[in-house]
Order: structure tokens, then C-alpha cells, then sequence
């Protein structure tokens, strides 16, 4: 028994649940491509202030990626999940870029990387500066041998003055492509400076998206898109040439956008699917067998587990995410680049634990229980 703090401040018994889903390895699904957005795990002796450079525990960070490969997923790499622009600076990115695309070779695993603009400071300066921004990063990926993702940039929100900016901008990028890259749709839910990209905040914004796509399709791997909208972004997949794939980034309604039916589903790239990693791959093998029943019947009960992770305001997910990853015995700390294992309150971090046990994500509940003592414990509270 362990007393956890809820959302009132009042400490309630909880009886963790011991058990494991224990799920084994296995091949990646082929129904489906299916992208972790994977988290870097800080150096706790090193800065993990919101001041100066981040500094990594590589060994950790690598072996959790080499956890999610051994399930079969794939990585996407430098994402916002990573604490891109939030704790992981340009030059930290670049070496986790590097260092993550010779890991993936090594393990035969599959690698997408982040290529944004983040090595720039406001006031941003001019489109030719964020275009060239751009090109740095999209180099250096795809020398390291990795797939990119074109990041939604703060620096070009901020300079753009309409649609035409972003299709002259994303154009020139996709004419220098060596390989097709996936084009990312960041909602401002996820970050308040990406409010009106693609130069509209109606639905118009999707126009503009969509006409990049058919300038050059074969540039074009697929579209992540992260609005936490189910409508949206089914009018969108709906809309997509054919062979462009959209990859769901709502953590909110991932079973069915993967599911879905006859008009088509949508691909993962998911920040949820990092601590969920065994069960997400083992429910999509489900699909590869044509079984929805059993693919919903795993899937289904970890959306609250999402929705709680990813509750305003979103952006402070990564919290819950290394969270679990420590619980979970993935990582020695619960300490994060940028001070970020500050953003929720205690209450959150015990609901996340209770969801994630209560779904058996841990695999050694025992230790899972003992760390969480150890941070109420540390904030002052007697377990």
C-alpha cells in the first residue's frame, strides 16, 4: 500500500496492482509504420538548468532507443519530445542526430530525424535566414544517413506574412532533398508560438500544407500531423496524393485514426508510443493479422493514460514521459535537460504512475513502486 496525493492535495491509499504485461520482442508491423518520438535522458550531475548548454547521459538515451528498435518501432529522433527549443539546444541535437543514426545502423533499426530551425535566436531575422537554417539541419541529418522531418519552426511563424512564404520555403527545401521527408504539422497546443503556420489559422491552413505536398510528392514521405483533431486530420489524410502517408501524432485519438477503415488510416509517429512501446507494437503485429478486436482491446485502455500526459498545458508532457521511463528502470534519475521535471505538479506525476500500473506498463512493478516513495519522499511526503 502506498498513499498518493490527488488532484486536491489529499494523500489517498493506493494498492499497486504487481503485475507486468511482459510482452517480448519482436519484428517490426507492416500494416503500419509506427514512429516512437523518443525523450533524451539528462546528465544529472551535469546542467540541468534552464541556463547553458544540456548535457546527456548518452549511454541511457541510446540504450532506451535500442529498447524501442528491440519491440520494433521506429525512432523519431530530435522531435519536440526530445525538448527540442525546450532544454536540447542546436548543438546538443546535432550530436544526438549523429550519435542515434550510427546506433540505428548498427542495430538495423529504423530512424527519423528533426530537422528545424532552432539554432536561431529572435529576432529571427529574414526568410533567407530561416531557409538557410533549415538547410544546416536537413544536411547534417541526412549525411548522418537518416530520413528528416522538416520541424514547424518558431522562426518562421514568426517571419512569414502568408501562405506564400511557407510554400517558398518548404519548396526550396524539398528541392534539395536527397531523400523524401516527412512534413511536420505541430498544433499550437503543443506550442503557442506555431499559432497560424502554413499562414492561416482557419482551415485554409491545410491548403497551403496540401499544396506543398502536390508540388512535389515524391519529395514528400508523409505528413505528421499533431492538432489533437480527429476530423481534421481525416480531411486532410483524405486529401493527400496517393503514396503520401499521414502520420497521426494525436495522442489523444490514436487507436482509431490507426485503426480506422475503408477511406484509408493513418501511420504513427507518437510521443505516447515511447513508454508504451511493447504493448503499442504487440497491438499493431494485431492489425498485420487482421485482428481490430484484440488491436482495440490493447490499445483502447491506454488513451486516459495519454490524454493525462498530454493535458494542458501539453506541452509540459515530456514530464510525464521521463517519468515513466525512470519508473520503468530505463533511466537512474527522474532529472531532465532544462529543469523540465518541474513542470507538473506532484499530484500529476502520481496519476500517471496509478494509470500506467494500473495498465501493467512496468515491468518490474516492485521497482516502479519504490521510486515513486522515493519522490514523494523528496517532496516531503511520507509514503
Amino acid at each position: 500500500m502506498i498513499r498518493l496525493p490527488g488532484a486536491g492535495g489529499r494523500l489517498r491509499p493506493y494498492e499497486p496492482s504487481g503485475r507486468s504485461l511482459d510482452l517480448p520482442a519482436g519484428p517490426p508491423p507492416v500494416s503500419r509504420a509506427v514512429l516512437a518520438a523518443a525523450h533524451v535522458v539528462a546528465d544529472p550531475l551535469g546542467n540541468t538548468t534552464p541556463y547553458g548548454p544540456a548535457a546527456l547521459d548518452w549511454d541511457a538515451t541510446l540504450a532506451f532507443r535500442r529498447h524501442l528498435w528491440a519491440h520494433g518501432l521506429g525512432v523519431a529522433e530530435a522531435m519536440d519530445t526530445a525538448q527540442r527549443g525546450a532544454g536540447l539546444d542546436w548543438p546538443a541535437a546535432a550530436e544526438l542526430i549523429r550519435r542515434s543514426a550510427a546506433e540505428a545502423k548498427a542495430a538495423g533499426g529504423r530512424i527519423v530525424c528533426g530537422a528545424g530551425t532552432d539554432q536561431l535566436t529572435p529576432p529571427y531575422g529574414t526568410l533567407a535566414a530561416v531557409t538557410a537554417a533549415y538547410e544546416e539541419q536537413l544536411a547534417l541529418v541526412e549525411e548522418a544517413g537518416a530520413r528528416a522531418v522538416l520541424l514547424a519552426s518558431r522562426a518562421l511563424a514568426a517571419v512569414a506574412t502568408g501562405p506564400d512564404d511557407y510554400r517558398d520555403v518548404y519548396d526550396s527545401l524539398l528541392r534539395q532533398s536527397a531523400r523524401p521527408v516527412i512534413l511536420h504539422w505541430l498544433g499550437p497546443a503543443f506550442d503557442p508560438a506555431l499559432e497560424g503556420y502554413w499562414g492561416s489559422t482557419g482551415p485554409d491552413a491545410a491548403d497551403t500544407l496540401l499544396a506543398v505536398v502536390a508540388a512535389r510528392p515524391d519529395k514528400v514521405d508523409g505528413v505528421k500531423v499533431s492538432l489533437l483533431d480527429a476530423g481534421r486530420e481525416r480531411d486532410l489524410r483524405r486529401r493527400l496524393p496517393a503514396g503520401v502517408r499521414c502520420y497521426t501524432g494525436d495522442d489523444f485519438h490514436y487507436p482509431e485514426l490507426i485503426e480506422d477503415g475503408e477511406d484509408g488510416h493513418s501511420d504513427a509517429l507518437l510521443g505516447v508510443f515511447a513508454p508504451l512501446a511493447p504493448l503499442a507494437a504487440h497491438a499493431v503485429r494485431a492489425l498485420d493479422r487482421g485482428d481490430r478486436d484484440r488491436f482495440r482491446s490493447l490499445l483502447d485502455p491506454t488513451v486516459a493514460l495519454a490524454r493525462h500526459l498530454f493535458a494542458p498545458p501539453t506541452h509540459c508532457y515530456k514530464t510525464g514521459i521521463v517519468l515513466l521511463a525512470w519508473l520503468s528502470g530505463h533511466q537512474d534519475h527522474f532529472t531532465m535537460a532544462g529543469g523540465g521535471h518541474a513542470a507538473r505538479s506532484l499530484p500529476h506525476l502520481a496519476r500517471a504512475y496509478r494509470l500506467a500500473d494500473g495498465l501493467g506498463l512496468f515491468p518490474d512493478p516492485g521497482l516502479a513502486e519504490a521510486r515513486m516513495r522515493r519522490l514523494l519522499a523528496v517532496h516531503g511526503v511520507e509514503p
